[in-house]
């Protein structure tokens, strides 16, 4: 972790009441109980991240979200994943951890190490599941997008991960890293998978994809008509958000408010 650098402190936001409904925006910052944590992965590397938990009530689900690819921007606060640690407590009561992989930056600092093209990062995926069983985070999915899928499908099957989860959502899988041994340990695992492949996607599109997970039989592809890689605009935003709270809430075809009344921060 980069050391003399001033990081975010999420419990920094300052919220407000405007005493009346208001529509959820892209920088729209609902009330949960947020803080910054640490990783240590069993390489001896220090990892850093935030975990959102609901203000109030029980925590309904866990999502353990894997970042877009750190080498093209990706990292904890890609827009899906900072959204859904925006939103999602408050809304669907559900915990959202987020962390950046090894070598990765963001305002929250820097994680130890460099990144290992999918191969050392297996200790970074394990210790963010152990950091979520040991706080008793119940109702654990992994949540990967782009490269994060990778991390998902070549270690969420595998020990210690896979029967520390109830199973995993895909946000664009380009399926490079990812190889048929992978999708064998997920189909053996029975656990659930779900892909959610933009229409318009750059790399795996939705027919294609639906051909590659035949290998996992309770793999599900859900093609997302108009979609493109990024998930770019709030229409694509929150049905991501839609689909990932329905799966790990078991609410087919739930839909999130789109409006809040109550207490807002607006993020920086």
């Amino acid at each position: 972790m980069a050391l003399g650098v001033e990081v975010f402190d999420p419990a920094s936001f300052e919220f407000s009441d405007p005493g009346t409904s208001q529509q959820i925006r892209a920088a729209s910052v609902l009330p949960a109980r947020r803080e910054n944590i640490e990783l240590i992965t069993d390489d001896g590397l220090t990892l850093v991240g935030e975990l959102a938990l609901p203000a109030e009530g029980p925590i309904q689900g866990t999502l353990i979200t894997l970042h877009p690819l750190p080498t093209h921007g990706g990292f904890m606060d890609s827009h899906v994943f900072r959204k859904a640690s925006y939103r999602l407590p408050a809304l669907a009561g559900i915990a959202v951890l987020r962390f950046n992989t090894r070598g990765t930056s963001s305002a929250r600092g820097t994680s130890e190490g460099t990144f290992g093209e999918g191969i050392s990062e297996r200790a970074d995926v394990a210790a963010a599941v152990d950091f979520a069983v040991r706080r008793g985070l119940p109702n654990r999915w992994l949540v990967g997008w782009s490269f994060g899928t990778e991390l998902v499908l070549k270690y969420g099957a595998r020990a210690p991960v896979v029967d520390a989860i109830e199973g995993a959502v895909l946000l664009s899988p380009p399926l490079h890293r990812a190889t048929a041994e992978d999708l064998r340990s997920w189909a053996q695992s029975g656990k659930p998978l779900t892909a959610l492949v933009p229409e318009f996607d750059d790399y795996l599109q939705p027919v294609e994809a639906a051909e590659r997970f035949l290998a996992v039989p309770q793999a599900k592809v859900l093609g997302i008509d108009g979609g493109k890689h990024l998930w770019v605009g709030e229409k694509f935003a929150a049905r991501a958000l839609n689909e990932i709270s329905a799966l790990v809430l078991d609410r087919p075809g739930s839909v999130l408010p789109s409006e809040w009344d109550g207490p807002l921060a607006t993020a920086p």
